[in-house]
C-alpha cells in the first residue's frame, strides 16, 4: 500500500511558476514509476509527467515539455512538478500517481489555476 499527498496548488498568473509535492508514504521501496496527471474542468484526465524509480527516467506530455520539470528526493519520499511558464490551459487538478506492480495510486489532488 501507498499513500500519497499533494501540495503546493494555487493562483499564479500567466507566465508564473509553481512547484508542487507529492509526498509517498508506506511501501514506497516497491514503487516502480510516479508522476502526475491533471483534470481540467469537463476533460479527461491527462498524463503530466513520470519519473520510474530504478533509472530516474523521466517522461512529459507534450504540452507541458520544456516547461515542467519531475524530480524526486529519495530521502524525503517526495516527487517535485516544477512549473514554469504556467499558461491558463495548466489550470486544472494535479494529482500524484504511483505505481506499484500491480497496483496503482492516487493522491486527493491539487488545485492549480492560471489566470491570464
Amino acid at each position: 500500500q501507498v499513500q500519497l499527498v499533494e501540495s503546493g496548488g494555487g493562483l499564479v498568473q500567466a507566465g508564473g511558476s509553481l512547484r508542487l509535492s507529492c509526498a509517498a508514504s508506506g511501501s514506497t521501496f516497491r514503487i516502480n514509476f510516479i508522476g502526475w496527471h491533471r483534470q481540467a474542468p469537463g476533460k479527461q484526465r491527462e498524463f503530466v509527467a513520470s519519473i520510474i524509480s530504478s533509472s530516474g527516467t523521466t517522461n512529459y506530455a507534450d504540452s507541458v515539455k520544456g516547461r515542467f520539470t519531475i524530480s524526486r528526493d529519495n530521502a524525503k519520499n517526495t516527487v517535485y512538478l516544477q512549473m514554469n511558464s504556467l499558461k491558463p490551459e495548466d489550470t486544472a487538478v494535479y494529482y500524484c500517481y504511483a505505481f506499484q506492480s500491480p497496483n496503482g495510486y492516487w493522491g486527493q489532488g491539487t488545485q492549480v489555476t492560471v489566470s491570464s
